[in-house]
């Protein structure tokens, strides 16, 4: 039997920025950089993806196995690798049910889903599909009413648990959207989709549900609303003011898991575990809020170490690659999520754009496992970074180091002693082996304690 035709779209994208650039030729310009673009110059959004060249892997492969183990556990549920698909709106402006259509990749990839509070569907809707486990983004509104109210429903419809962003109580300066005209949400006038054409096969696709987009989770029953009185009613909700009496009075009315979304001071994840938080993603909204904030992995660390183990961490931000997840994990989180690549393979392809991704991370991080010798999740830990010149393993290599340049010398001076006897020849001279982190290069960089300098937070 002839084996079944590969669609060209699924050759072309054989890794993650190839899915980026399918994603490009399906959408129009102005969808693609919503997706795409963040604040400001995009310092933070390109940081967070260049920060994983600035950790390095010391493989072991003497001592792997033959097959790995990818799965792991995540605040009680059973993953079949450390990733799952954080909290992204608008998925439904991508593909028609685009929110629908990532869940199921999802779920069938044994991750999980998190619906976004800006969904085009309803949180009811999409729980009424089946698909299980979900969990619910929301935010601390300025009316506390409300944010009591969109727990009620996410636990009313079976979401096991609420994640509070708290980095996106201001919208930050997009200026791609700016640029194109691109507003949040898209108003999808007449005289836009006609500036969409050059995209005939998503404007085709779209053709049904352009018309229908909203806000499923802010809709009023009386359906009087439009599109625009929506966005304008949705941008003054959230509260600025949020405190952490706001984070410990939500605690207190919802039974599941709690996590914030947002997190990178240490601080602030001291302040989360006192107020019964379970989890958190250490992330900066992708680079889209604040430009000139750390990349999330650089700020894992110290966020780490404050948690110490006490809540999960999700590394939210620049996972780009397999190795990226070793590297995450590494450095101290649990578990990873995607978004932008989520939305690169759902805008190509749909569900089976957002499985393809799935496929492409669960590849490179068993082969990056593999050749590092790391049997499974719960092998990854710091000891597959570079250690600081402090570590036993370090102090062990630079005193076999000293041991090897001493037998040297004395080996020279032995030869010498010899030649000047027979007084033939001339004494030779022996350069000395560097130490490590010494001349020869730099110190291996360190991942670990963090301590305050001034306003910074050095790690």
């Amino acid at each position: 039997m002839a084996s079944e035709r590969v669609p060209r779209w699924k050759r072309r994208a054989y890794n993650i920025a190839t899915v980026r650039d399918e994603s490009r030729r399906a959408l129009p310009r102005p969808v693609f950089d919503f997706v795409d673009g963040g604040a400001g110059d995009e310092h933070t959004l390109r940081r967070n993806v260049s920060a994983f060249d600035d950790v390095d892997l010391y493989p072991r492969p003497i001592g792997g196995t033959r097959e790995r183990d990818l799965s792991t556990t995540l605040l009680g549920r059973r993953l079949s690798m450390p990733l799952i698909v954080p909290p992204t709106g608008l998925a439904g402006l991508l593909w028609p049910d685009g929110e629908a259509a990532s869940a199921r990749a999802a779920t069938r990839a044994g991750s999980i889903y998190c619906l976004s509070h800006g969904s085009v569907c309803s949180l009811e809707e999409l729980a009424e599909t089946g698909i299980e486990p979900l969990w619910f983004q929301t935010y601390i509104y300025k009316d506390r009413g409300l944010t009591h109210e969109m727990a009620a429903r996410a636990a009313a419809a079976g979401y096991e648990a609420l994640i509070v962003t708290v980095d996106t109580q201001l919208l930050g300066n997009r200026e791609r959207d700016i640029r194109n005209g691109f507003v949040i949400p898209p108003t999808m006038s007449a005289r836009e989709v006609a500036n969409m054409a050059t995209k005939l096969r998503w404007l085709f696709r779209m053709r049904g549900t352009i018309p229908k987009i909203t806000f499923g989770n802010y809709r009023r029953t009386d359906g009087g609303e439009d599109l625009t009185a929506l966005a304008q009613r949705m941008v003054g909700l959230p509260d600025p003011g949020i405190q952490w009496r706001d984070i410990a009075d939500l605690r207190a009315i919802w039974k599941g898991q709690l996590l914030l979304k947002g997190i990178l001071h240490p601080a602030d994840a001291i302040e989360a575990v006192a107020n019964g938080v379970d989890g958190m993603f250490v992330s900066n909204h992708g680079g889209r809020q604040l430009d000139g904030v750390a990349g999330a992995v650089d700020a894992l660390p110290a966020v780490a170490e404050a948690v110490a183990g006490r809540a999960a961490l999700i590394l939210d931000g620049g996972i780009r690659r397999g190795a990226h997840i070793v590297k995450a994990l590494a450095l101290g989180a649990d578990c990873c999520s995607i978004g932008r690549p989520q939305f690169w393979g759902l805008s190509a392809a749909g569900e089976a754009g957002v499985a393809h991704v799935f496929d492409i991370f669960r590849r490179e991080l068993d082969l990056t496992m593999g050749l590092c010798g790391l049997p499974d999740i719960a092998s990854i830990g710091s000891d597959v970074l570079a250690r600081d010149s402090t570590s036993t393993d370090t102090a062990r290599l630079t005193a076999a180091t000293e041991a090897v340049a001493a037998a040297a010398v004395a080996v020279a001076e032995s030869g010498s002693a010899a030649n000047n006897g027979d007084g033939a020849g001339a004494e030779e001279r022996v350069e000395p082996v560097p130490e490590v982190g010494g001349p020869a290069g730099p110190e291996p960089t360190r991942y670990g304690d963090w301590e305050r300098k001034g306003r910074a937070i050095d790690f």
